[in-house]
């Protein structure tokens, strides 16, 4: 009696302590555990809940590479003049020198040194030839994309450039939008916003021309691709209605495909001019130069883990629910009792985990109980599913004694063990029946 009140007060504080430490709305649905122990009729079971990694900053994990390769400056060294003063000629690049270097990864390096750190490209110096650089972002790994996509300029931004996504590991790839000063004149599209968007419109491919004006103040160096002012459409301006979203996301392959990359592609186009026309006497004042890229999101475990692991230069999931694979996307081995099913968001807070089971579980799986299949000679029935035989029997309901299996049987000199008594009258009527519902249930197909 002790014992069980006991475990009651550590359910009854364990759901106190739970309850204490959640940091968001239940709306939310933050899924970031994929089961629990609870306490049922049978003792202490697990419950399952869908679950998903937390988001994270994803460029601590990606591979940057630049078309053309040799496109970074500093090989020959060069000097470059300012956009806004082109007298104004003293920044050198030289890849042999630490200091004046620019390479790559200069882009994803911690913010707020002084002075700034950046990657640039050469010199505009084959005008009117275009200026054309593909900066590919890669993580082998699929990726869902939780907040805005930021790439901060440390020169002007550039007057035209395409953001493409890739959803195969860079074998084909799709706008995610474009950007201009003129979007008629550089793509044949119509100028839109982000606000220009309805839960309807989601998904089109928009041109804007919101990020490729001119510099002129500090703040204008920054181009986004807004996320947070998609998931709004669903979620409301402040995302209070996450709930709404993950609906959603769960029934709308399209939307949730959407949000979801293998690797991102920057394509500069044109460099700023600040300008209608190309100052030809001094191309060393157009050029290109980035000094932060910000990519916020998760691997994506198709809601079967809630935790992602970064080994040997590659990300993947820490599957639950009997699943496997870099993003839990198939059953292991012994657990293909049914097809492999993503996650569900659905019902909301928990969802639905949709787990993996056993191999070989037919529809009927109760072999013993407390009234007609009773263990025989002192058993125990454990959960319906087999019987615990005491050391001296075997069997599904522990009525064979187990000497008849030694040398010699049960009349043995060597068994130890009197000759086993007659079943009673209950085992006798109790076995034809569980023979019979073994042998029907042998007959349904594998995994019914």
């Amino acid at each position: 009696m002790h014992f069980y009140f006991a475990l009651v007060l550590q359910a009854i504080w364990t759901g106190v302590c739970q309850a204490a430490i959640q940091h968001y709305p239940a709306a939310w649905g933050h899924y970031d555990v994929c089961k629990s122990q609870v306490y049922s009729d049978e003792g202490l079971t697990w419950d399952y809940m869908a679950c998903q990694p937390e988001a994270a900053d994803m460029t601590q994990y990606l591979k940057v590479s630049l078309d053309p390769p040799d496109i970074t400056c500093g090989d020959p060294p060069e000097t470059y003049c300012a956009l806004e003063n082109p007298y104004m000629c003293n920044n050198e690049c030289d890849a042999t020198t630490d200091e004046l270097a620019h390479p790559p990864k200069l882009m994803f390096d911690i913010e707020g040194r002084n002075p700034t750190t950046f990657w640039q490209s050469t010199s505009w110096k084959k005008y009117p030839k275009a200026l054309l650089v593909n900066i590919t972002l890669s993580w082998n790994k699929t990726i869902e994309l939780t907040d805005d996509i930021l790439l901060t300029f440390e020169s002007g931004r550039p007057e035209q450039m395409v953001l493409e996504k890739s959803l195969d590991y860079g074998r084909t790839w799709q706008p995610y939008q474009f950007y201009a000063t003129d979007c008629l004149d550089a793509f044949t599209m119509d100028p839109k916003t982000v606000q220009d968007l309805t839960q309807h419109t989601l998904l089109d491919i928009i041109c804007t021309e919101e990020y490729s004006r001119g510099y002129v103040w500090k703040n204008d160096k920054t181009v986004r691709f807004e996320i947070k002012d998609r998931f709004a459409l669903f979620a409301g301006p402040r995302l209070h209605n996450m709930a709404s979203l993950y609906g959603q996301l769960d029934t709308t392959k399209n939307l949730r495909d959407f949000f979801t990359i293998t690797d991102l592609r920057i394509r500069l186009l044109r460099p700023a001019t600040g300008a209608t026309m190309v100052d030809e006497n001094n191309l060393s004042r157009y050029f290109y130069a980035i000094s932060d890229i910000k990519v916020q999101g998760r691997c994506k475990c198709n809601l079967h883990a809630n935790s992602c692991v970064y080994d040997k230069e590659k990300l993947s999931c820490e599957c639950e629910h009997n699943t496997t694979g870099p993003d839990c996307g198939r059953c292991k081995r012994s657990y293909q009792g049914r097809a492999w099913s993503a996650g569900s968001y659905l019902p909301i807070p928990k969802g639905t985990a949709n787990i993996c089971i056993p191999n070989n579980i037919g529809p009927v799986t109760r072999v013993c109980d407390n009234e007609l299949l009773r263990c025989q000679n002192g058993g125990v029935c454990v959960n319906n599913g087999r019987c615990n035989c005491p050391s001296a029997y075997t069997g599904l309901l522990c009525e064979k004694p187990r000497c008849e299996s030694e040398l010699g049987g049960c009349r043995g000199p060597d068994s130890g063990q009197a000759p086993a008594p007659l079943p009673s009258p209950s085992a006798l009527l109790t076995l034809p029946l569980l023979l019979l519902v073994l042998t029907e249930a042998s007959c349904w197909p594998a995994g019914l």
